[in-house]
């Protein structure tokens, strides 16, 4: 069976394709080259600017802030993912006063952006006398968003193994309860492994958000050394590069667990003869 969501190309879509390829990423090192340009112009490659960040106390500083913005994400996720199953197994329920409040849950949480959750829980909530820590101020908005999506996760991985599984399970005198907590879940849960990761990429980024709340995460941290010691620009490519050095490690790892997903093979490159 095909791996494939759509017909495979043809030699001229490929050749297209290739061209296209080829445009764009010349388009990208032209517009580098010129960022760089107007950098040496601007006297922003001086090495004297960038001899800071070859100290000790900038990098502890910055770990620092991505050792907040690990802490956050991770703390976050488990949450998310907790709540997230939770609703994609009330999503599943027979029940239909089970069912619908956790389908308009999902539906409703994924229009509404994190950036607005994370106002509500900063400026609403207080106003109710719920003043959370400045660390739940962040967590807990990320959690409530990522949830619907976790729960989207969950469900497409319950539905994708086959029913007779389940049927089995029934057939030697398990519950529907102990069916899918020991036979479905698991390889629902080895399946969708890669999305996870994916999404955690995804909500690793969204930590971001905490300069909203003054949480030193990286970004935050970035911001402040930017101001300490007036050399905007090189702080914030060091940043940059952090979060791309973590969030390619993390999207690598979700390629090698998608490749090693039972039943699912990568696929192979196929070259129009010439």
């Amino acid at each position: 069976m095909s791996n494939l969501l759509f017909d495979e190309p043809g030699p001229r879509a490929r050749r297209r394709i290739r061209i296209a390829t080829v445009a764009g990423t010349v388009a990208v090192l032209a517009l580098l080259a010129l960022a760089v340009r107007q950098f040496a112009a601007n006297g922003q490659l001086d090495a004297a600017r960038w001899q800071p960040y070859a100290t000790w106390p900038m990098w502890r500083y910055l770990l620092s802030g991505l050792w907040s913005t690990a802490l956050a994400a991770v703390v976050s996720a488990a949450l998310a993912m907790a709540a997230g199953l939770a609703l994609a197994m009330g999503r599943l329920s027979r029940r239909r006063w089970v069912r619908l409040p956790a389908a308009a849950y999902v539906e409703a949480v994924r229009t509404i952006p994190a950036l607005l959750l994370v106002y509500v829980v900063l400026f609403a909530l207080p106003r109710y006398g719920l003043d959370l820590p400045l660390f739940w101020k962040l967590t807990v908005p990320l959690a409530v968003s990522n949830a619907a999506a976790f729960a989207e996760i969950f469900r497409a991985g319950i539905l994708s193994v086959e029913r007779g599984q389940g049927e089995a399970g029934l057939a030697v005198g398990l519950t529907p309860g102990q069916t899918m907590r020991m036979i479905v879940l698991p390889q629902a849960a080895r399946r969708v492994l890669p999305s996870i990761v994916s999404q955690s990429v995804g909500l690793l980024k969204d930590t971001s958000l905490g300069f909203v709340v003054s949480y030193a995460e990286l970004l935050y941290s970035g911001k402040v050394l930017a101001t300490y010691n007036g050399l905007l620009i090189q702080t914030y490519i060091v940043v940059a590069l952090i979060y791309l050095v973590v969030n390619a490690s993390l999207s690598k790892l979700a390629r090698v667990l998608e490749a090693r997903r039972p039943g699912v093979r990568p696929p192979r490159r196929r070259f129009a003869r010439v």
